[in-house]
């Protein structure tokens, strides 16, 4: 059976070999290939066991992978009215899975690759799971990830595998991919073996347990740490919901919920089938949700996009750097240095003097001391990393750099005298790297002598964590010089996306609405305890106020000043809506200018941890001065009792966050800045913590699902309801943009790009 996704061959023991080989994918998927031939190769071998020719099977697969999962392009585009179907093809499908780990005979498998998502699934169906020792292979459930839950009996099986406490905590809610001796050791296989005894190690295991059978199919068995009715389960159940919410922050994600309602539901069943039956109840109301349409589109197309290389020209040979000049050890040179030395380059670290060169490497001394100290590395391998690392201040050890990426403060006239000395030292073809957040890259091109060769690469902080490198291509950059840029990426292990030059580039500029909103609240008298309740209800990694106190006041009045000027120069008119004045007293006359120096709009202790908002937000600034009607609901312990008015409800709130972002985002779309939506969504995302569940900033704008919370203009009823209204859609998001600026202001007005 050669001409399917299931090879069949069956050895002198009687052991059957089951090698899954979808011959239309370079991946095994539950596609169509899948759902058709594994009900029918299950039969088939269950027919061999009851004829005594079979006595055991193994799984495995003839693909670099074991399983890759389920069908993104099939299940992204499921909608309300496919649930029937989907239901019918998943309730099938765990019907097979169950007739494969009831068939009578041991089963195994043997994993030699990642197994995640629905492969786990399927693995799970089996009495034993031995997995390879290969290099990077993963293992895991990661469907919440992408705004989902295991839906192929995944929920239901950890859950009597594992506990219900386990489950959840470990492996459900966090969607975490393991490597294979942390899957063994989390309880999710049995056995790590090298991969050229993975065959015969499941053979040796089948031929010892002929009377396999799954532990909850064997008499007396019961989930470990007992069913949510067990007293000593039931007093920390409660508790669970309050993790989870935690665990999201307030976004509106319905997949943790779901999968916790499908665990605790599905483990007060006794019959695996019922259980696995509320499992797909939940799966399907996610899958044919906006949500999940959002987080597929980004976690899966557009990540692969921009990791694959989407943005590279194309016909440009690949580029393997040996060795990167680093030019200012401050913060930001220093830890690109460490990544750079990580993924195993060269480095030499400059800086004006040795002591700041010195500093500089004593980062990576420290970073890698916590890895040495949490078994995250090894002697040799930390010292061999730091032994790449060259303090220096002389700018000929550049000499032999084949890429040098320049640091320095944020001022074009130190930039242009630095490059004039990277230049002279340098070979000619170096690529010319310049990691700026803000200056314009043509600008910073005009002072130097090879403006074709240099380009913007803006590192997010802290570099070793964030995953997003921004490119920013100059007027006169080539392609040749981009492509490197994108090569140089890929090697240091980070995720790029290209843009076009203009002030701010695209993470920058978009960013500075968010805040500027947020402010432009605590002008109006919003209570700022339900300023930060809405993004963290927007789904925001961190609400506006804190974040704004991470970056510091202090450049949010350098970037305001020259955004300002910018805006005059083209003769457009200028409304912050009270922004600059919150900036200058808390700088002038409180002098607050953010974390850095322990005082911001937050309070800080000793450790430099959070203690709260300043009091003086409502004693000094006269901040809750009007009322957010549903704003209790959302906080605790908001000082709303010195209301004076009324002001917006939290959904408004909520949603000026959000569409300060997306509307800006078109503009940098319209202007041609942004070239792809994957760049754009990714960018966002990874780079600017716009909100996970909303797919990116231009998922939300074309995928826009407008929350029962926000009311319709009088008189007007949805199209979903009958009537003329949008509430989806580009549509929907543009009927909801015009409704905020006839409340809020013209900055809300959706471009004509989205009208057409």
């Amino acid at each position: 059976m050669s001409d399917n996704m299931f090879k069949w061959e069956i050895d002198g023991d009687g052991i059957l070999t089951l090698t899954m080989d979808d011959p239309s994918q370079p991946v095994n998927t539950m596609n169509q290939t899948f759902f058709q031939d594994f009900p029918a190769i299950v039969e088939k071998a269950k027919a061999g066991v009851e004829s005594g020719e079979i006595k055991g099977i193994i799984l495995t697969s003839a693909k670099s992978t074991f399983f890759a999962g389920g069908d993104i392009k099939n299940m992204i585009k499921a909608t309300p009215a496919d649930a029937a179907q989907l239901t019918k093809q998943l309730d099938d499908s765990k019907a097979t899975m169950r007739a494969l780990e009831t068939i009578g005979v041991p089963v195994v498998a043997a994993i030699n690759g990642a197994a995640l998502g629905g492969g786990l699934e399927i693995a799970l169906a089996t009495h034993h799971r031995i997995a390879s020792d290969a290099k990077g292979i993963k293992i895991g459930l990661p469907e919440v990830t992408l705004g989902l839950l295991p839906g192929g009996g995944g929920v239901t099986r950890v859950v009597r595998m594992l506990g219900l406490q386990d489950a959840l905590m470990k492996v459900l809610t966090t969607g975490r991919q393991f490597g294979a001796e942390d899957a063994q050791k989390t309880g999710l296989i049995d056995e790590v073996v090298s991969a050229d005894q993975l065959l015969d190690a499941a053979k040796k295991w089948i031929q010892a347990n002929p009377e396999a059978a799954q532990p909850w199919d064997v008499k007396g068995y019961k989930i470990p740490g007992g069913t949510p009715t067990t007293p000593a389960l039931a007093a920390v159940l409660p508790s669970f919901p309050a993790n989870v919410t935690k665990q999201i922050k307030g976004a509106p994600m319905p997949a943790p919920q779901s999968i916790l309602k499908a665990a605790v539901e599905g483990a007060q069943l006794k019959n695996i089938e019922e259980a696995t039956a509320v499992e797909t109840r939940y799966f399907v109301d996610l899958v044919t949700g906006s949500t999940a349409k959002n987080m597929m589109q980004a976690f899966f197309f557009d990540l692969q996009y921009c990791n694959g290389g989407g943005s590279r020209p194309k016909d440009v040979e690949k580029k393997q750097f040996k060795k990167l000049g680093m030019v200012g050890a401050g913060m930001m040179g220093a830890a690109i240095a460490y990544v750079a030395a990580k993924s195993g380059m060269e480095v030499v670290l400059k800086d004006i003097k040795q002591e700041a060169a010195d500093k500089g490497k004593d980062y990576s001394v420290k970073l890698e001391e916590k890895a040495l100290s949490r078994g995250k590395t090894t002697e040799e391998k930390s010292k061999a990393l730091l032994e790449r690392i060259k303090p220096s201040v002389d700018y000929s050890d550049l000499s032999d750099c084949d890429i040098v990426i320049e640091a320095v403060f944020e001022n074009t006239e130190l930039k242009h005298k630095v490059w004039a000395e990277i230049e002279a030292a340098v070979p000619s073809d170096c690529v010319l790297g310049s990691n700026t957040s803000t200056l314009p890259i043509t600008e910073l091109a005009a002072g130097v002598s090879r403006p074709k060769e240099f380009i913007g690469i803006h590192f997010f902080s802290p570099v070793d964590k964030m995953p997003l490198v921004e490119i920013i291509r100059g007027d006169e950059t080539n392609d040749e010089t981009l492509a490197a840029a994108l090569d140089f990426t890929k090697q240091i292990r980070k995720t790029p996306i290209v843009v076009n030059d203009s002030r701010g580039f695209y993470t920058s500029r978009v960013i500075s609405f968010f805040l500027n909103e947020a402010m432009r609240m605590l002008a109006e008298g919003v209570d700022p305890t339900v300023i930060e309740a809405a993004g963290r209800q927007a789904g925001y990694p961190a609400p506006p106020l804190q974040l704004q106190d991470e970056l510091n006041l202090k450049l949010a009045r350098k970037i305001g000043a020259e955004t300002k000027a910018a805006q005059e120069a083209a003769g457009e008119s200028v409304d912050d809506g009270g922004v600059t004045g919150i900036v200058d007293k808390m700088l002038d006359e409180y002098d607050r200018p953010g974390k850095l120096e322990g005082k911001g709009f937050y309070e800080y202790n000793e450790e430099g941890r959070r203690a709260g908002l300043w009091r003086g937000l409502w004693d000094e600034m006269g901040a809750g001065k009007v009322t957010v009607p549903d704003a209790e609901t959302a906080t605790s312990g908001n000082r709303l009792e010195t209301a004076e008015g009324e002001g917006p409800a939290l959904i408004d709130l909520i949603e000026r966050m959000l569409f300060s972002e997306a509307l800006e985002t078109q503009k940098v779309v319209d202007e041609g800045v942004l070239m792809s939506d994957a760049d754009a969504n990714i960018g966002s995302i990874m780079g600017i913590g716009f909100p996970a569940w909303t797919g990116g900033t231009r998922q939300y704008i074309k995928n826009y699902d407008r929350p029962a919370a926000a009311v319709l203009p009088e008189g007007k009823t949805a199209e979903a309801d009958g009537g003329d209204y949008p509430t989806t859609g580009v549509a929907g998001f543009v009927a909801r943009a015009e409704e905020l600026a006839a409340k809020y202001g013209e900055r809300f007005t959706p471009p004509a790009s989205l009208k057409g």
